[in-house]
């Protein structure tokens, strides 16, 4: 099964929120637009990639908090 192109420009406009991708995001969903993508498809992919990007920038805030934790009651 292979994956259409707005489904691909969907996913890597995901990914593209997901990296802090600024110049990949702007690629995107112009690329996306392009292919008629809807405006309702879009706003998904949007929300879906805050949610990793957010989920990962959680998971490494707790990390640090965690190594910074321990640096401090070995000094």
């Amino acid at each position: 099964m292979e994956l259409d192109e707005k489904t691909i420009e969907l996913i890597a406009l995901g990914a593209s929120i997901a990296a802090n991708c600024q110049p990949c995001l702007k690629h995107h969903l112009n690329q996306a637009q392009r292919l008629g993508v809807g405006e309702d498809e879009i706003n998904q992919a949007v929300r879906v990639g805050k949610m990793v990007r957010n989920g990962a920038s959680s998971q490494m805030n707790q990390l640090l908090s965690n190594m910074v934790q321990r640096e401090l009651q070995l000094a």
